[in-house]
């Protein structure tokens, strides 16, 4: 899932990385095959980046995320300089077209160009567009479905020179949504009869925002934002304690605080997150014919918070469960499986952007 909007070199067969630059980490993910339909993983690294270093998916100091790239790298421990990476969601214009089925690619070309010129409020000359054929239209078989996606240039730009002046060559960029879905892909087989026919509210809490996505059968039904993340627990500590917030950040991933410390702000904390994933899902409700979820997949940094599955669980009344894109792996000898699970649900995208490494197309 995913394509190539830089239209650039086919990763197929090639040793990938996946990269993935978020607001508050650099992930590096590498994947190997392992028998036919299986998956190792060969080596992960998250490298914590300074606050405001990255703002609103744009690279906001280059020098400061690149020497975070360069450090994580070298922690990997690879020779594998080609790589994935995302471009955030809100950086890209997505639209799905009906177009005849059976028509070449130039002719195909020029029907996305069409379409795009329509959508697009840039100049094409400043976009990278891209197309990806999903497949027949629904209950239309003489037509297929094509997804298009445009980003303007500089975004992608953005990205490349961050790993060029890092040392690597990007060789796809993707949007971090349809890597994250990718991942999902491999979560749902985990569900009973994988997934099939089952709504699942996919819940991404990162440091700024919490992101639901409502899929069945793998595709989107609905999706929403709220502006509720893990910054505010670091906050919270940042006050309580009297600290500035790289080291209230800090001693949350360590884990470095006093004994009052779960009991007064991180319990409560628990419980407001599991309020705000309560009234997405009544969002979700009000808005749709749905009125119910099959389970809930809980992603991003703060599903690491150990017990949240539970907190969501009694919030909702929900079969929840905290995402492991990486359950069913392999794992290399230079990965500690405790600290993959606990690392898990924020790599994610960086999963998905190493899955790119199979691609067929």
């Amino acid at each position: 899932m995913g394509f190539d909007i830089s239209a650039l070199l086919n990763p197929k067969a090639r040793t990938l990385l996946g990269l993935d630059i978020s607001s508050s980490a650099v992930k590096f993910v590498e994947l190997s095959a392992n028998g036919k339909e299986g998956y190792r993983v060969e080596r992960y690294a998250i490298e914590v980046l300074p606050k405001d270093s990255v703002s609103d998916g744009t690279i906001a100091n280059l020098d400061v995320v690149v020497d975070a790239v360069k450090r994580a790298w070298k922690r990997l421990g690879t020779s594998t300089r080609n790589v994935a990476m995302a471009l955030p969601a809100s950086a890209v214009i997505t639209k799905k077209i009906i177009v005849a089925a059976g028509l070449r690619e130039e002719e195909l070309e020029v029907q996305v160009e069409t379409e795009a010129n329509q959508y697009i409020p840039f100049p094409l000359d400043d976009v990278n567009l891209d197309y990806q054929v999903i497949g027949p239209a629904p209950s239309m078989p003489d037509e297929v479905e094509v997804l298009i996606a445009a980003s303007k240039k500089e975004r992608v730009e953005d990205r490349v020179a961050t790993a060029e002046a890092s040392g690597l060559k990007v060789l796809v960029v993707d949007v971090d949504s349809l890597a994250k879905l990718a991942a999902f892909e491999l979560i749902e087989r985990q569900l009973p009869e994988g997934g099939r026919d089952q709504i699942v509210a996919l819940i991404d809490i990162g440091a700024n925002a919490m992101h639901l996505t409502v899929l069945k059968n793998g595709q989107q039904v609905y999706a929403r934002e709220q502006a509720f993340g893990g910054n505010q627990l670091t906050l919270d500590i940042a006050r309580h304690y009297g600290m500035n917030q790289e080291d209230a950040e800090a001693a949350k991933r360590t884990g470095n605080l006093p004994d009052g410390y779960e009991t007064e702000l991180l319990v409560p904390f628990m419980e407001n997150l599991a309020l705000e994933v309560s009234r997405a899902l009544q969002f979700f409700f009000t808005s749709t014919q749905f009125s119910k979820v099959d389970h809930i997949v809980l992603a991003g940094g703060c599903a690491a918070i150990h017990g949240i599955d539970e907190a969501v669980a009694t919030r909702t009344q929900f079969d929840t469960l905290v995402a492991n894109p990486f359950a069913n792996m392999v794992l290399s000898d230079r990965v500690r499986a405790r600290a993959l699970l606990a690392d898990a649900p924020a790599l994610m995208v960086a999963c998905g952007l190493a899955l790119r490494r199979f691609d067929t197309a």
